[in-house]
């Protein structure tokens, strides 16, 4: 216990995890797991203590996209049956804001695929996000892919405070998982985003035949990128892409992932995203203990828990959700 605890409080100290401490975390013997995740609480209860933030996605545009990553199911690449359709009306994105807001959800995510947006869907974005704001006074993030200057300028603008662009694995993995652009490009898009003064929001999805080494080097990666929020996706694997059938996580390294990214990313909102229902299973109320952040609801082309459900939970674990009021006075300080 006390290797755990040391740790912990060496982070808490400012110190800096080296890699082969990074990597014990993700060969933590699976009796110490619980002990893994105590030690997490420490830090994660030292910058965050109770409070649990809520998002929520609206998938604004489905399908349609020209990339080939392997594990989406709205590839150009993929044969998964979904829904393809154009970018949705301002009604609509309104619709879902005000669902969140019903549900206490401090984060609204409009996400958008294809490679990037077109400056009408930017258009739109900015039409509704004015009066998201007006209405409902939401923490919007917006995720439309590969953005241009001038594009993260009118977001900011307009109100949207996060911009989310995933590095999804490491350098080194990353033209296994997509060929039709670089990590370079993905970085740069966040880049942009910090520029224009949106938060930055960047994270991972784990189970892609990464090595631990893969998984230790994206987590340092986004601590260098300074992402204010990291959502960590698992691997849901869909039927139709590259990545149909693959099914290398188990529930117990599921939680040393999100240890590990507590550990290296301290102070930042960790938030346990898609793939947590199939891969943490029974073990999700765990996960919490190094997490603060969760989405409820559905994802994009995969259904989610029911939100009840996600909030029964957070209750039985004796944990708060952060207020729509507390979510805008810490957007003021931010700012």
């Amino acid at each position: 216990m006390m290797q755990w605890l040391e740790l912990s409080n060496k982070v808490l100290e400012g110190q800096e995890l080296t890699n082969d401490e990074a990597l014990s975390i993700l060969e933590c013997p699976d009796d110490e797991v619980l002990l893994l995740m105590h030690a997490a609480y420490h830090i994660r209860k030292h910058y965050y203590g109770n409070k649990v933030k809520l998002n929520m996605i609206m998938n604004a545009k489905s399908g349609l996209c020209p990339e080939n990553c392997g594990y989406c199911s709205q590839s150009s690449i993929s044969n998964a049956p979904i829904d393809s359709y154009r970018f949705v009306n301002k009604e609509t994105i309104l619709t879902g804001a005000k669902k969140a807001f019903e549900q206490n959800v401090g984060t609204y995510c409009i996400v958008a695929s294809g490679r990037g947006p077109s400056n009408k869907e930017v258009d739109q974005v900015v039409e509704a996000v004015k009066e998201i704001k007006d209405s409902y006074g939401l923490k919007v993030c917006a995720c439309l892919g590969i953005l241009k200057p001038e594009q993260a300028v009118r977001l900011k603008e307009a109100g949207v405070d996060r911009y989310n662009h995933n590095l999804n694995t490491s350098e080194s993995h990353h033209d296994q998982i997509t060929t039709s652009h670089t990590y370079g490009d993905r970085v740069n898009t966040v880049e942009i985003a910090k520029e224009s003064g949106l938060s930055p929001c960047s994270g991972v999805i784990v189970g892609m035949k990464e090595s631990k080494q893969d998984v230790v080097d994206i987590a340092n990666s986004l601590k260098a990128l300074n992402a204010d929020s990291i959502p960590v996706n698992f691997l849901h694997a869909i039927d139709g892409t590259p990545l149909e059938g693959v099914n290398e996580l188990h529930p117990l390294y599921c939680l040393k992932v999100l240890a590990l990214f507590r550990f290296i990313n301290p102070t930042k909102e960790i938030r346990i995203s898609g793939g947590r229902e199939v891969n943490l299973r029974s073990l999700q109320p765990l996960g919490l203990y190094a997490a603060n952040s969760i989405f409820v609801g559905d994802y994009l082309t995969t259904a989610g828990q029911e939100e009840s459900e996600d909030h029964k939970m957070l209750k039985d674990l004796g944990f708060e959700v952060e207020s729509v009021e507390e979510m805008r006075e810490s957007l003021a300080t931010e700012k």
